[in-house]
Parts: structure tokens; sequence; C-alpha cells
């Protein structure tokens, strides 16, 4: 039969064992749920024994039982408060942070990475990365020194330096250094020439527009470090590129022309000078040349003379046959001797040859043989052999 069945004495069996009843009655004791007033009790009289308090009495329905009760429900609230409190203050910081403590509002420091822990509600945390690399770019029509303009686009990469002037300085420090590198690159590009932009001075724009915006970051006191300034396109506006592409090319055939023109002197000049260097070379040779030459002659006219002196005959007679040897050597002649005359007739058969008309007709010459030579030169010796008897019968 169920315990709570009509009469079935259910009173007696309940199933939690409850000795006690509506009524006070006494049932099987131990055998029912835990009461939630003793266990309420039993935590009370652990954090009296722990903050030095009076343990709880048994009863239950005493004022001071109550007491009790109430004052160690509010140490409980109050502990678990604290923990959570305190748990909450509990934070990290990574390895590439660092971060920017704010107490009740004012800087108080600047934490490295690791765990950290603040006062909750009391101390405000910023996380700053300060090893990433930032990159901001720009772009922009500007005028260059020379009145032209110019389209110039760039990248500023940069990095945070110091945590607490990126966060409290400035309100916006990134915002900032887009006006900054405007203002530096339209100051730089403002007093350079085109030329030097779009050709070869890109490297030199770079390096003083990154100069120029970290003396800004520096003196506004932004916390920004620039690291690199890239000039990525630096060209003419689109309207006129065409015309700034045949500038180009001009100017480029210009560099060719001066090359081939520089690598051809380069070939002449060291040719011309070896060319002065041998003239040099034989004009020193040729006067060593005629100071030998003259100086042998004066020698063997030094020495003609000491033979002179010792016989004059003699020595006039040789000089006399070495000069016709050698002024009769290379030219054709006929020496004629004729009797009791003192001098010898000397005829230059080659020049009357030459100036005797040729025999034959005009179109085809025929020039005298060396028979007809011989004829002839026999011819002239009988004339002045006649010539010269009809002189010494005059006389």
């Amino acid at each position: 039969m169920a315990w709570n069945e009509p009469g079935g004495n259910g009173n007696n069996q309940d199933p939690w064992g409850g000795g006690n009843d509506n009524r006070g009655g006494k049932g099987g004791g131990d055998q029912g749920p835990p009461d939630l007033d003793e266990a309420l009790r039993k935590l009370q009289d652990k954090l009296n024994n722990i903050f030095g308090g009076k343990k709880s009495s048994g009863g239950s329905g005493g004022n001071g039982g109550n007491t009790g009760s109430g004052a160690g429900f509010f140490w409980v609230v109050v502990l678990i408060a604290v923990l959570v409190w305190g748990g909450m203050g509990v934070y990290t910081v990574d390895q590439q942070e660092q971060g920017v403590v704010l107490r009740l509002g004012k800087f108080s420091e600047t934490v490295g990475p690791g765990l950290q822990w603040n006062p909750p509600l009391i101390d405000a945390v910023v996380p700053v990365n300060v090893t990433a690399v930032r990159t901001r770019d720009h772009r922009g029509l500007m005028l260059t020194k020379d009145e032209n303009i110019v389209d110039v686009e760039m990248t500023v990469q940069y990095v945070i330096s110091n945590a607490k002037d990126f966060v409290l300085t400035v309100r916006d420090p990134e915002a900032s250094l887009s006006h900054a590198a405007e203002s530096a690159l339209r100051h730089v590009v403002g007093s350079t020439d085109m030329h030097s932009i779009l050709t070869q001075g890109r490297e030199a724009l770079s390096v003083q527009v990154q100069s120029r915006i970290q003396e800004y970051m520096k003196g506004y006191g932004t916390g920004l470090q620039i690291s690199k300034v890239n000039i990525k396109e630096a060209k003419a506006p689109d309207q006129v590129q065409d015309a700034f592409d045949d500038v180009i090319k001009a100017r480029e055939d210009e560099q060719r022309v001066k090359n081939e023109a520089e690598s051809y002197a380069n070939g002449i000049v060291p040719e011309a000078r070896g060319q002065a260097q041998r003239m040099l070379e034989e004009a020193s040779a040729y006067r060593e040349q005629v100071i030998a030459r003259s100086e042998g002659d004066a020698n063997r006219f030094t020495a003609l003379l000491n033979e002179y002196e010792k016989a004059p005959e003699v020595t006039r007679e040789r000089l006399y046959l070495d000069t016709m040897e050698e002024v009769l050597a290379q030219n054709p002649k006929v020496l004629v001797d004729v009797e009791g005359g003192n001098n010898m007739m000397y005829l230059p058969l080659d020049k009357i040859v030459q100036n005797r008309p040729m025999v034959g007709d005009v179109n085809n010459p025929v020039r005298l043989d060396s028979q007809s030579l011989r004829e002839v030169t026999d011819q002239v010796v009988d004339q002045l052999r006649q010539r010269q008897s009809s002189r010494r019968e005059g006389r």
C-alpha cells in the first residue's frame, strides 16, 4: 500500500524520513533532506571563526541566531564581491604591445608585456602595438620649382615609438601624420626641378621628405617614428603625358648622342696624341741626324784642311775629281776632248734627244734607238772638230 493512500498511515511512512510533521511530531530522524538553515548556520560558524565572531546557537527560533545568520551572509557577499573585483583587475599585455595605465583619467605608468594587475573601475589600460610597421599612402598633384605640375604617389611607413604620446598628446596622431606628409611632400617638390623628380632624383626626394615628416612628428609629440618613405610613382599629369614622353625621349636621344661623341673622342684623342708624339719623335730624330751630319761634315772638313795644308795640289785635284764624279755619276753625258783645246765639251744627249722632233707620223711617233743616237753623236763630234780646225786656220 502506498504511503499516501487513505488508511495507509502515510504520516508515519514519509519517504523522506522526516521526524517532525506540521504538528511537531517525531519521525525517522537522520533520513530526511538537509535543512537549509542548518547549512547556513554551519557556514556562518566557519566565517565567525575566521573573523573572530561569536558562534551561533543551535536553536532555530532565537533572535541571536537570526542576527548571526544575517551578519554571516553579509560577509559572504562581501568576500565574493572582493574576489570578483580582484579578478576583474587581472589582464595580459601582449609581447608586441605596451599598456598605458590611466588612474582616474590621469596618466599613471606604462607597463610592458606580461601578466599585469590594476584596480578595476579605478585604472583604465589602453594597449598599444609598438612593433607593427604601419603604412599610410598619399598622392596628389604638385607644383615644382620650374613651375611644372607632377603627379606624385608615396607611401609612409612608421611605427609607434612612444605609447604615452600616441595615446594622450594628440587626439588623432595618424591624421596628423597625413597632413604632415602632404605638407612635407609639397615643400620638397616645390623646391625641386621636374626633371630631377621624374628621373634620378626620387631617392633624394624620399630622403628629404622623410626627414621633414620626422621633424613635424617630433614637434607635434605624436609618438610616431618614420621608418621609410617610398616614392612609388612620379609622373606628369595624364593630360600632358604624351608631350612629356616626347621630352623624355628627346633627352634620352641627347644623352645617347653625347655618349657616342664621347666614345668617338675617346678613340680619336689617343690616336691624335700618338701621332703628335710620333711627329715629336721624328723631329727629334731628324734634329739629332742633322746635328750628327753637321758635326761629321765639320770634322771631315777639318781633316781635309789638315791634308790640304800638307799637299795643296794633290788635295785640290782630288777634290775636283770627287766633285765631278759626284755630279756626273747619275746623268747621261758625252764628253768631247778636242785636240789643241783647253776645255772639254759636255754634251747632254738625253736633253737633246728629248727636244728633237720624233721621226714618223704625228699619231705614231718613233723614238731614236741606240744606233741612231750613236750616229747623231758622231755627227756632232765631226762638226765640232771642223769648227775647231777653221778657228786655227783663221789665226
